[in-house]
């Protein structure tokens, strides 16, 4: 491998990771307050992807007819950011409230809790399928590729925003998990949930307030993702979201700083064993590699290992 592949390698695994470190983040939020890993958290993604796409269309088409003026393609293209991620929160916060909640309320225990979110997950993908059909879609172009060629390595426009953004949104989270009142009752929650409604904090603002975090970054790494790779099908959730969940293990679940590493980590295993492997034996290396890992660090890089209350 010469100097200009391996750098090329280098930053084809921070696009990846960025994506993996995206959702990782949205798993590490919620279990980091509810210890709940939501196996849903993938098909939000998928969600997030699919609302992006009609709301690009939207703002492409019908919309744009009845403008007196023309939008450029940026300023849809934050549009269909923002709208996106506040409807995709809308949803996540249904799931929530309709899946989590009934059973938060009565004791239910957490095995329970987890097979809920792997049926919600299903739900997702199978309403999607019976609705939208099986046949892929092809996300609208708001972005239009720049290549970029120094010193023999190639990189895109789009590629740039991707990595910009997953070091974006780890430091709004870092910043209103450690700086602000509501960061830190999501960490008195995640330390101590039945003595915190005794201090007075509203312990379902609180996680209504998760799921938004975690849903909205999910709902950016859709449309991110499409924009990159601009391909849609009702199960394109699962295999990433599987991923990030792993990335955010790996990195110690309940951690920002580990969810925003393991997921960059992930990416490097991937690109760079595709780059020296078979690209079929990518999932089997990465994983391995990942096993062994976890096997000598059970926490994970920044995770604790928790005393349980018996």
């Amino acid at each position: 491998m010469d100097i200009q592949s391996f750098f090329q390698d280098v930053l084809n695994a921070f696009q990846w990771g960025s994506f993996y470190a995206l959702i990782a983040l949205g798993y590490t939020l919620v279990y980091g307050v509810l210890l709940l890993i939501n196996f849903a958290h993938g098909d939000i993604f998928m969600v997030g992807a699919y609302i992006g796409f009609f709301v690009a269309t939207f703002l492409l088409g019908t919309y744009a007819v009845h403008l007196p003026f023309h939008l450029p393609h940026l300023v849809i293209f934050v549009l269909t950011l923002v709208i996106t991620m506040i409807l995709t929160a809308g949803v996540g916060v249904t799931l929530e409230r309709v899946a989590y909640r009934p059973l938060r309320r009565k004791g239910a225990g957490r095995l329970y809790i987890v097979i809920t979110a792997l049926m919600a997950g299903l739900i997702l993908e199978n309403g999607n399928l019976a609705l939208l059909g099986a046949s892929r879609k092809a996300f609208p172009t708001l972005i239009h590729d720049t290549v970029y060629t120094v010193a023999g390595v190639s990189f895109t426009n789009i590629r740039i925003v991707v990595i910009l953004a997953a070091l974006a949104v780890f430091l709004f989270l870092e910043t209103i998990v450690r700086k602000t009142k509501i960061g830190m009752a999501m960490r008195a929650i995640s330390f101590d949930r039945v003595a915190v409604p005794l201090m007075g904090i509203p312990i379902d603002t609180v996680i209504v307030f998760t799921f938004i975090l975690g849903s909205s970054m999910a709902a950016l790494a859709g449309v991110l993702f499409v924009s990159a790779y601009p391909v849609l099908e009702p199960y394109m959730g699962a295999m990433i979201g599987w991923k990030a969940f792993i990335a955010a293990v790996v990195g110690g679940i309940g951690d920002i700083r580990g969810a925003f590493i393991g997921g960059f980590l992930l990416g490097f295993i991937e690109i760079f064993v595709a780059a020296v492997f078979p690209s079929t034996f990518r999932d089997l290396i990465s994983f391995g590699i990942l096993l062994i890992f976890l096997s000598l660090k059970p926490t994970g890089i920044f995770g604790v290992a928790r005393a349980q209350k018996i």
